[in-house]
């Protein structure tokens, strides 16, 4: 029996090692072509994917908070680390990951891993699907042979880029991109439990030297051997001046990299019916991102399809992410020097199929069809993620999501003007018992429904100071509908005690929730209205209100707004 301090390994046993061998093993050869083709992916060389693979994926399960994650390069990091490579370089890529290594574990530290689940869906998605995007478009090149191709940070340099080199088109490379994705695509369904990706870059790969020798691009020709270990320990040049350059490009790094491992512990969550900690699984992320750039490794995250796979192979503890990556290091060290000989043209339908699994197309549809403000929130992060960044498409797609929150909460607010409905035995106070005819100008009373923000505060003053046209002796206020109020309703709330106040009328308040009365002490306002003048229920008020009016007042009057309002009218008469 194993207990470690993470409390993660209770009732180990040797039966549970096996099955974490197993689905560390199986995972870790689902992960050597992945790695590799992330890295190549993003502008770097594909050993440097391998040795993120190994040193962040076992950090990542043994200091993470989730007992299934697997963790390595991924896709959605493609389209930035490119961008910062083309921009700054690899060398300066390594700071960049090491900074947000630093920001991921404060993140996790002050318990922030919590702020991640309020990004709107419309807004992931979209970013997904247009990363999904950038990620398949970005391997027509390779999938083609394309020669003299040069990277561009923008998409549509990229594009004109292809189309300006279609007249290299490689015949053979196609041929071997056919092969790989034809093979992936039968694996599934003769051998379920064998990887397809695996299987078609080695038939590829066999095919082309056989068939194509010499005729297409390989990982060998085009960024040389790949060393069968480490890379010795090394400090990345660090300066005042590159870390005020680079401190933009790190923070979309550590956000995108928080949002992707905690989506992933989700979908782990589901699969096992298990509960991660998300900020522990913050600090594991920026422990494994602060010392991964130390070995050349580039940024990592949870990686949702592997941690799937994991799940599914049988793992039962964070020990299978660690056999994982040690599985990795094996078959670098064995394997490294075959690995020159696996063909671009090979690589490119394994990210092509990585980048529509991650797509989330179904889902992407399903709101586009309900033609929402969702809708055009998703449609325009998806756009600005593929035409311009990442950064830009998060902002706006963020900043819309506020505004149309803001939208709909606004809605939510009701203001009406109520009595008590003398024809119900309750007596409840209704708004449609208002009438012309029956009303009281001496006490109004108003059931306010909905939160009290800056979206919707003004429209609160003004239903309630507009549609007092009297001077009334007592203004009642229902707020037991009124879940909180922030700086701006406490603003306009307060403008209406003023206004009320100065009419020389008594403001009571009833049925408000305790947490609202904490903030209307926090911001003052019980003293304004008082403390006497707050009631749990909407009768006690009507009670204060009723001796409070002036009783020479009601002479004459025939509403009968309250049942008092008889017993007055025939006091006088008498």
């Amino acid at each position: 029996m194993f207990k470690f301090w993470t409390g993660r390994f209770e009732g180990y046993s040797l039966n549970s090692f096996k099955k974490d061998l197993l689905s560390g093993i199986i995972v870790g050869i689902v992960a050597v072509p992945l790695a590799m083709s992330f890295a190549i992916a993003s502008g770097v060389k594909p050993e440097y994917g391998i040795y993120t693979a190994i040193i962040a994926g076992i950090l990542i399960s043994l200091l993470g908070g989730s007992k299934y994650q697997i963790g390595g390069p991924t896709g959605a990091f493609v389209p930035i680390l490119l961008g910062i490579v083309i921009s700054y370089g690899y060398e300066n890529l390594l700071l960049a990951g090491l900074m947000a290594g630093i920001m991921l574990l404060l993140m996790g530290i002050f318990k922030l891993g919590v702020l991640i689940k309020y990004i709107p869906r419309p807004v992931t998605i979209g970013f997904t699907a247009g990363i999904a995007v950038i990620i398949f478009t970005g391997q027509i090149a390779n999938f083609l042979g394309l020669q003299g191709i040069e990277q561009h940070e923008k998409f549509i340099d990229n594009m004109k880029e292809i189309g300006g080199h279609l007249n290299t088109v490689n015949v053979f490379s196609i041929l071997t991109a056919l092969t790989c994705f034809t093979v992936m695509i039968l694996t599934p369904k003769k051998l379920p439990k064998v990887p397809g990706a695996l299987v078609g870059i080695i038939v590829s790969a066999v095919a082309a030297a056989v068939f194509f020798a010499g005729d297409v691009a390989t990982i060998g020709s085009t960024y040389g051997a790949i060393p069968n270990k480490l890379p010795e320990f090394g400090v990345p040049d660090i300066t005042l001046e590159k870390i005020t350059m680079l401190i933009g490009p790190a923070f979309v790094i550590a956000m995108l990299g928080g949002i992707e491992s905690l989506l992933s512990a989700v979908v782990a969550d589901g699969m096992t019916n298990s509960k991660h900690n998300s900020n522990r699984e913050l600090i594991g992320q920026g422990i494994a991102n602060i010392i991964t750039p130390f070995f050349g490794g580039i940024p990592a995250t949870g990686a949702i399809a592997r941690t799937a796979t994991n799940i599914k192979s049988g793992a039962v503890s964070p020990l299978s992410g660690v056999v994982h990556g040690l599985f990795v290091l094996l078959t670098l060290i064995l394997f490294a020097p075959l690995a020159i000989h696996i063909p671009l043209a090979a690589l490119a339908p394994v990210l092509m199929m990585v980048a529509w699994n991650m797509s989330e197309r179904k889902h992407f549809v399903h709101i586009l069809k309900l033609k929402s403000g969702d809708s055009i929130v998703l449609v325009i992060t998806f756009l600005l993620t593929v035409f311009t960044s990442l950064t830009t498409a998060v902002e706006v797609g963020l900043i819309l999501a506020v505004i149309l929150f803001a939208k709909r909460m606004s809605e939510m607010l009701s203001v009406s003007k109520v009595l008590p409905d003398h024809d119900s035995n309750r007596g409840k106070v209704l708004p449609h018992v208002v009438k012309p005819t029956h009303d009281c100008p001496q006490v109004n009373i108003y059931t306010v429904e909905g939160p009290l923000f800056f979206g919707v505060a003004q429209t609160f003053e003004q239903c309630i100071l507009s549609s007092i046209h009297t001077k009334p002796a007592v203004l009642i206020l229902r707020l037991g509908k009124v879940p909180f109020i922030d700086t701006t309703g406490e603003e306009y709330l307060r403008n209406v005690i003023q206004d009320i106040k100065g009419k020389g009328c008594t403001l009571l308040v009833t049925g408000a929730k305790p947490t609202l009365k904490i903030a209307l002490k926090q911001y003052g306002l019980t003293d304004e209205i008082g403390e006497q003048n707050f009631y749990p229920h909407t009768g006690e008020a009507i009670n204060r209100a009723i001796s409070c009016v002036n009783q020479n007042a009601c002479i004459g009057c025939k509403h009968y707004a309250f049942k008092e309002c008889q017993e007055f009218a025939n006091s006088h008469i008498s």
